[in-house]
């Protein structure tokens, strides 16, 4: 077995069992569940699968209760060690504040998944101290990438990132944080809260997608506005899918949104990592330390607080 470098965190051995659930988004496409499943066999672990996952609300998974219900009992449940979003959507900001955080606090089993599952990462981390895992959701389509940084975090506890072969560097600088982030909208609609991230002394990773750069800009404002962005000692920027009517003749480009907040705070900044809404995707341990290279174009994780 691995020897564990994120806290309390342990690996995940062969045969260990991995609930799906989906606090977010409904599943409209059976293949879904499917797919996920198979995933989880993939990797050589048995899946468990939460009792509301294909239940139906409007743009939810099922109401609110449900889906806070599938979640409860998977941390609560000794037999699970893992669980993993089946996909993003929307719907996890709307249970943070019901949580039950004494349960993950004494059970501490990693969470994965990425895009609207950042509500949960930055809660958890927030109320518990946690490393998280901003991955795939269960339902991709895994390349052989994503799977062996999959399998380097979860399974190696090892350095899961590492160069981004087709980063841009924006702003110079070397730096050790902790890892905070995720979602850009997510990130920010949390501000204010709770549930907000810590971000003193954090590197902050952040992604998109379908949001025209004049709203990526609004939001790295109000990221500078609260004095948050001032409190990182890095910014990564993944991917940020464009909407698809959107031109280059529209806006000002996203790397120039980006280094103006950058600049802003004083912080070195990558964009261009390899993790959002793409096939080949970094899983990235959220409270774990890492230390950005925007001069080499890395991220390498060095292991929990």
């Amino acid at each position: 077995m691995a020897t564990p470098i994120f806290g309390a965190i342990q690996p995940l051995p062969e045969g260990a069992r991995v609930a799906l659930v989906a606090p977010s988004g409904v599943l409209t496409n059976k293949d879904d569940v499917d797919r996920a499943l198979a995933n989880v066999r993939a990797f050589g672990w048995r899946p468990s699968l939460g009792e509301h996952v294909s239940e139906k609300h409007g743009y939810l998974a099922g109401i609110d209760n449900d889906r806070l219900a599938d979640l409860n009992s998977a941390f609560l449940d000794e037999d699970v060690d893992a669980i993993w979003c089946v996909r993003g959507g929307y719907g996890a900001m709307r249970l943070i504040a019901d949580l039950y955080y004494p349960a993950i606090r004494q059970n501490r089993k990693p969470l994965i998944g990425f895009s609207d599952v950042t509500a949960l990462h930055c809660a958890i981390q927030r109320r518990c101290g946690l490393v998280t895992f901003h991955g795939p959701t269960a339902r991709a389509k895994l390349t052989p990438f994503s799977i062996e940084s999959l399998t380097a975090a979860l399974i190696d506890q090892r350095d899961s990132c590492g160069v981004a072969q087709d980063g841009r560097t924006l702003r110079k600088g070397k730096v050790r944080g902790r890892l905070v982030g995720g979602n850009l909208a997510l990130i920010t609609s949390l501000i204010g809260t709770p549930f907000a991230p810590n971000f003193e002394g954090a590197i902050l990773i952040i992604e998109d997608i379908n949001e025209p750069i004049y709203r990526i800009d609004r939001m790295l404002r109000q990221l500078i506005l609260s004095g948050s962005l001032q409190q990182c000692v890095g910014l990564v920027a993944g991917d940020f899918r464009p909407p698809p009517d959107e031109t280059p003749t529209d806006n000002r480009s996203l790397d120039e949104v980006l280094a103006e907040a950058a600049d802003h705070a004083d912080i070195p900044c990558l964009a261009g990592a390899p993790f959002g809404h793409i096939p080949d995707q970094w899983t990235i341990p959220l409270g774990a330390i890492a230390e950005l290279d925007t001069g080499s174009k890395s991220l390498r994780v060095l292991g929990a607080d």
